[in-house]
């Protein structure tokens, strides 16, 4: 495309060829009308007049481009060219090209053109300068909790606020502080804020690192979602992997919390994989981006069955990634509203690129001999199930009660303990626990429970009572 001539250009070019004209016309009149008028003009006086005529119309011409060419310069061509400079500078991001001074003298349209141009950039300068604190104030607030590029759908779609939702195949990781109400009552609620507070940045830091993000945070538990806002072949491992690392991170941060007199976190952490509704979820009031669906109820079952320090999957994840990881035999469990048993594996290890590894389950036949009786309920959704059963401890370790009890009890089974005595006047609370022996081990009444939920308190007390036992 042909670049367009200045203001400048055009305005002298078109005076200069319209004088021209004007003074064509006059010459030649002129000639023509001393042609009428004296009959006895010789041949050699007409070309000296029309000489002369030239000569005064060069001069005309001269002095009528010269003079308007400085008085358009002035009050006209040089107001624009600054205008137009200033736009110039404007697209370099100099903010100093707002504010612009012309001459008092320059046209009143001109000048009205330089203020509402200075009113509708510096209108449209606030304008920008409210979206992009705006846009940075959604960045960071969302920006701990989802990734780069869901924000950024977000922010750059015209329907991104909008309420909305499609169906799509992810992973969804769901974890959970085992014991969290005891350990909230036995601290400062202050302190119990900034201890958890430094658990969640902790957590958050992992989930975005393996590019997932944080659909809620309820207290305690997180739930994270790999594959959106785009699917990618690696979802499901990179979920396990980030299980993996939050399990060894939250390693480090209790030998801190040690020092710092703080009682250790215990994690459990559910995977599962299918298809969810994702999107703008809520009222126009009060929206979240999340995800809802039967595969989130399944992940939450898993989540429920896996004890501290475990990273539980379920089958239609393992099947993505049991190339990667090394697993403990299977297990099953029925769910309501599903009529096949859900099968799940606790995952031990996960492969290149990972090369990840949780610490070694505990040595379930370990512990120290100690025989404190005991009953214990069976619970099933949160609510105490079945007729109390009598049973007695055999090995006592900081996370394992070895026992007999008279009637076995299947693997993942959840039981309230209470132990039914007082001891220098110190009387125990109610302890939680889960059923991880074999089958093998429950048909001969041996039960291996993992402790899930126990009062640091009572924990103190145990703890004391293995090291005396052990001799130390």
């Amino acid at each position: 495309m042909k670049d367009s001539d200045s203001v400048r250009r055009i305005l002298l070019k078109g005076i200069f060829w319209r004088i021209l004209i004007i003074e064509g016309i006059l010459l030649v009149w002129s000639l023509y009308f001393r042609i009428l008028t004296d009959h006895h003009a010789a041949p050699i006086d007409l070309f000296w007049y029309a000489v002369r005529i030239t000569l005064l119309t060069a001069v005309v011409i001269g002095f009528i481009t010269i003079t308007f060419q400085r008085f358009l310069n002035r009050k006209i061509i040089k107001p624009l060219e600054s205008i137009s400079e200033a736009n110039r500078q404007l697209q370099n991001q100099d903010s100093n090209a707002i504010n612009l001074d012309i001459p008092d003298d320059t046209p009143r349209e001109i000048r009205e053109i330089v203020t509402t141009r200075t009113d509708l950039l510096s209108t449209i300068l606030k304008v920008s300068n409210e979206r992009l604190r705006l846009n940075n104030f959604i960045r960071e607030m969302f920006g701990r909790y989802l990734s780069e590029k869901i924000v950024d759908n977000i922010l750059e779609s015209p329907e991104g606020h909008k309420i909305s939702g499609h169906r799509k195949t992810v992973t969804i990781l769901l974890s959970d502080i085992r014991g969290f109400t005891s350990l909230s009552e036995s601290l400062d609620p202050v302190k119990m804020v900034q201890v958890l507070s430094r658990y969640l940045e902790e957590m958050t830091k992992i989930i975005l690192k393996y590019d997932g993000i944080i659909d809620e945070i309820v207290g305690d538990s997180v739930l994270a979602v790999f594959g959106v806002p785009e699917k990618r072949d690696t979802d499901a491992e990179r979920a396990v992997a980030c299980a993996l690392s939050m399990q060894n991170a939250l390693v480090s941060l209790n030998r801190q919390f040690a020092k710092e007199g703080y009682p250790p976190f215990k994690m459990g952490i559910g995977i599962n994989t299918g298809k969810v509704i994702v999107g703008n979820i809520g009222s126009e009031m009060r929206m979240k981006y999340g995800v809802v669906g039967t595969a989130v109820n399944i992940a939450s079952r898993i989540e429920s069955n896996a004890v501290g320090g475990q990273v539980i999957i379920g089958e239609s994840t393992y099947h993505l990634v049991k190339r990667l990881v090394t697993c403990d035999a299977p297990q099953s469990f029925m769910m309501k509203g599903i009529k096949t048993p859900l099968v799940i594996y606790s995952v031990r290890t996960i492969g290149h690129p990972y090369h990840l590894r949780l610490s070694p389950p505990p040595d379930l036949k370990r512990g120290i001999p100690i025989k404190l009786a005991f009953t214990c309920w069976k619970v099933e959704d949160k609510k105490i199930a079945g007729d109390p059963v009598v049973g007695e401890t055999m090995r006592l370790d900081s996370s394992v009660i070895t026992a007999v009890l008279p009637e076995s009890q299947s693997p993942l089974t959840d039981l309230k303990i209470a132990f039914d005595f007082c001891v220098e006047a110190h009387c125990f609370e109610d302890i939680y626990a889960k059923v991880v022996s074999g089958k093998e081990d429950t048909h001969n009444g041996i039960h291996h429970l993992q402790i899930t939920s126990i009062h640091p308190k009572d924990k103190g007390v145990l703890d004391r009572w293995i090291r005396e036992a052990s001799g130390y």
